[in-house]
């Protein structure tokens, strides 16, 4: 697979200590990709494409403090 494409979320905006909170998502060979904008060299986190799905749906539930 080549080089990822990190996208920002759309639900990424402002606030939090550096005054932005962006996260990047990216198709990988093995999952979906998330990492921090701010700080891309930091690595990301891997996830499986059925963890992904279920993260999302909880952000969206509203289940998280984030």
């Amino acid at each position: 697979m080549n080089e990822p494409i990190w996208r920002k979320s759309t639900r990424s905006g402002t606030g939090g200590a550096g005054g932005q909170d962006c996260v990047e998502v990216a198709a990988l060979a093995e999952g979906r990709g998330l990492r921090d904008s701010k700080a891309p060299e930091a690595g990301h986190l891997t996830l499986s494409p059925g963890d992904f799905a279920q993260l999302i749906h909880r952000v969206k539930r509203g289940d998280l403090n984030i």
